[in-house]
């Protein structure tokens, strides 16, 4: 039992954390939508838009497999300093480029050069986040930190449309969105010198070992051990096979409804509305004690309600079972972590946690490389449907995978 002074001093430590970590990513998805929706407007051009995805999505997949192992290595928090403070100092630059005057091709490349920077830095923060969050957070309250973690961030992705439209809304000034996110990243790099930060068991070493090796020792840890193995496959097939009722859902709302940003703006407040109530739930309650059971009932619910939204045809029936299938992400999501952050020996934290991050950033471009173009040649619902059929497929094999059943599927934590 942890008496009143530790329950308190952890808790204060998390939600000042918390709190610098949540103002410095309402600064840069501001920036990061801004940028897309500049982008658009200026240039009307499908191919700027899909070199700005790749330029934030790719370097930050690559770079995440080198800052696992430099979470393992190194002050955790001095790296989510130096991220923040680069991202912040890639931004200004760009700011006062814009203020110089710079403008057609250079001002589109200037704005790509600098998404490249930022996804950097957030690949080298996110693992380290995930990292330090076991050092912070009681090991019995780490599936309800997780849970309300999910739901802020989806709060936060819910605010940033709007916040963005209103600035971008009063004369298109995409330089004073910039100027927010440097001034939330000052915050948030103040906010955090301000934590005392536990120690984490720093790798020793006996010779010189190259980040490669170590890169590649985390991945053969990850794989040689069948749970972590089994989390991390399960968790990259529920990713890739969500593309389609994720990131189609635009396209499919304007063919079933028509064009128009009624329905558009309903089905994503409606989305975020679910991911924020679903982590609400798995924050305050916990789920199951075994993990495993929630795993695998958040996935079979997201498989039932996903084939249902593919089957459905009037407006109102999808708004429901789009909440209803928004509601299990974050619980997948934080069942997933904090069954690898309770699993994972200390000092491999760093790179196996930076493991859904890859699978993310990864797995959702690839997803659109297949779905994409077949969204073009078979309706976009027989695509929810049958991903809908595999991820329930997915779920139905926990019950029955050695590696699920070993860990007490069907038994309380406390009594593996």
């Amino acid at each position: 039992m942890e008496n009143k002074n530790t329950h308190f001093t952890w808790k204060k430590k998390i939600i000042t954390f918390l709190v610098s970590q949540y103002i410095s990513l309402f600064g840069s998805s501001l920036v990061q939508m801004a940028m897309i929706w500049y982008i658009t407007l200026q240039t009307s051009s499908g191919l700027w838009v899909t070199i700005l995805t790749i330029c934030s999505f790719i370097p930050q997949m690559l770079i995440s497999f080198f800052a696992g192992v430099w979470a393992d290595y190194y002050n955790r928090k001095i790296l989510i300093i130096i991220s923040d403070a680069i991202i912040a100092a890639s931004t200004l630059i760009l700011l006062l480029l814009m203020m110089s005057g710079i403008k057609g091709e250079n001002e589109l490349i200037a704005i790509a050069v600098v998404s490249i920077i930022r996804s950097l830095g957030s690949g080298v923060q996110t693992p380290a986040v995930n990292a330090m969050i076991p050092q912070l957070v009681p090991e019995e309250h780490l599936m309800r930190f997780n849970g309300i973690n999910g739901s802020l961030q989806s709060i936060v992705q819910f605010i940033v449309p709007v916040v963005a439209a209103a600035i971008l809304g009063l004369g298109n000034k995409i330089s004073q969105v910039l100027l927010i996110d440097i001034i939330t990243a000052i915050i948030a790099i103040v906010l955090l010198c301000f934590i005392k930060i536990p120690k984490h068991n720093i790798v020793k070493q006996t010779e010189k070992v190259s980040f490669l090796a170590d890169m590649i020792s985390g991945i053969k840890y990850s794989f040689s051990d069948k749970f972590i193995r089994k989390v991390v496959f399960t968790y990259g097939a529920f990713i890739f096979l969500c593309v389609p009722s994720g990131f189609l859902i635009g396209l499919l709302i304007e063919r079933t409804f028509g064009k128009g940003y009624v329905y558009l703006s309903i089905i994503e407040m409606i989305g975020f509305a679910g991911m924020v109530l679903g982590g609400l739930v798995i924050g305050i309650f916990g789920g199951f004690k075994n993990r495993n059971k929630t795993f695998f009932l958040s996935m079979l619910s997201y498989a039932i309600f996903s084939i249902i939204l593919g089957s459905v045809t009037q407006a109102w029936q999808f708004f429901i079972f789009m909440f209803f299938t928004s509601f299990s992400i974050p619980i997948i999501q934080a069942t997933a972590m904090t069954m690898l952050q309770e699993h994972v020996v200390p000092e491999m934290q760093g790179r196996v946690l930076g493991l859904p991050t890859i699978i993310y950033t990864g797995l959702i471009p690839l997803g659109m490389v297949l779905f994409g173009p077949l969204a073009d040649i078979l309706s976009i619902n027989s695509l929810i449907i049958v991903s809908g059929v595999i991820i329930a497929f997915f779920a139905l094999s926990i019950p029955y995978s050695r590696q699920f059943y070993a860990q007490g599927i069907f038994k309380s934590k406390e009594t593996k």
